[in-house]
């Protein structure tokens, strides 16, 4: 048995620290280039253009169970979101004074026993005009996507215009589906314009345009307005879930880009005329997933649907996430209105 001396440790004591010292030192070593992926394990992700992820995120999710495809107003000092609901297979609605802190929300549209085969109800978009609220959503079976349509005078409490859809898959390149309805009132030309996804029933594969009198009879375009770019990494599989905004003589729409069928992010493209010339912006994309190398952030493998508000001195974006199975809805700012073209 080795006796401690007052003066430190014994001679054998003393060659294990060393011992102990080198291997520790070594470890340090090897570890070292791990520590960054470590930290970036609660990342947010990457942003570009000036946007900035808020500190709450996700903002909406947790215990309500997957919460996706978001639709913003804001209406005096309230923020009023339409999302689709899996779990209840249903459009949930809740309010919010700051964008963050929420309201529990209330399911305000279910399938319609009337259709048969519908079992889901989901990718809404809202549009306030004559007093009225209308509401172009997302009607889904095992087999295929329609777009439907139904008016309320609250926002709460929806009347069907019918059962029948008032767009359904019916060009080549529509595949099974049209889902995802982001609908404009266009003043000059008195008529409704309606951006939409279609194509395949997982995800779609590119965003079309189609115009209407009166929100339930469309006459589409022929071809997609806007389809993948096979030269931009970042969505060069297929582009969907267009918000768009006509402001100051341009549409500046916002949108989904995806790498593959199961990792995406959100880009900004404008148009004179809403349908060609498009220009994608510099930063693109302005949210990026942070990917495999951060495993516990809320938002890791794909970014989607976004729904912008421009308020009077910024832009709000609300969007939803995925990490593995869980999908939770959050919000990025971006301070000034001019978006950096």
């Amino acid at each position: 048995m080795s006796i401690r001396s007052a003066d430190g440790p014994t001679p054998g004591e003393a060659n294990q620290t060393i011992r102990l010292n080198r291997r520790a030192f070594i470890g340090c070593l090897l570890a070292a280039p791990f520590f960054p992926l470590c930290l970036s394990g609660c990342s947010e992700g990457e942003t570009a253009g000036g946007w900035v992820l808020d500190p709450h995120n996700p903002v909406l999710g947790g215990a309500l169970g997957p919460c996706f495809d978001p639709f913003v107003l804001k209406q005096g000092d309230r923020y009023k979101m339409w999302f689709s609901w899996r779990s209840e297979h249903a459009i949930g609605y809740a309010e919010s004074p700051n964008g963050y802190r929420w309201s529990s929300p209330r399911i305000v549209l279910t399938p319609d026993p009337a259709v048969a085969g519908q079992i889901d109800v989901n990718r809404s978009s809202v549009l306030v005009r004559d007093g009225r609220y209308h509401l172009w959503y997302t009607g889904q079976s095992v087999e295929h996507s329609q777009i439907y349509y139904a008016t309320s005078p609250d926002g709460l409490a929806w009347t069907r215009s019918s059962a029948q859809p008032v767009l359904t898959p019916a060009l080549h390149w529509e595949h099974s589906a049209v889902m995802c309805p982001d609908v404009l009132w266009d003043d000059e030309k008195s008529e409704f314009r309606m951006y939409y996804s279609a194509g395949e029933q997982f995800e779609p594969d590119c965003i079309a345009l189609a115009t209407s009198a009166d929100g339930i009879a469309w006459t589409k375009r022929e071809l997609p307005i806007l389809s993948a770019d096979p030269n931009s990494p970042w969505e060069k599989a297929k582009v969907a879930g267009a918000d768009v905004h006509k402001l100051d003589g341009w549409y500046y729409l916002f949108y989904i880009g995806f790498a593959d069928l199961h990792h995406a992010n959100i880009g900004i493209t404008r148009s004179r005329d809403g349908i060609s010339g498009w220009q994608r912006h510099p930063a693109n994309p302005i949210l990026r997933a942070p990917g495999m190398l951060n495993p516990f952030a809320w938002n890791r493998d794909a970014i989607y649907k976004p729904s912008a508000v421009r308020e009077e001195d910024k832009w709000v974006l609300f969007f939803n996430a995925r990490r593995r199975d869980t999908e939770q809805i959050g919000m990025a700012v971006h301070n000034g209105v001019e978006l950096g073209f």
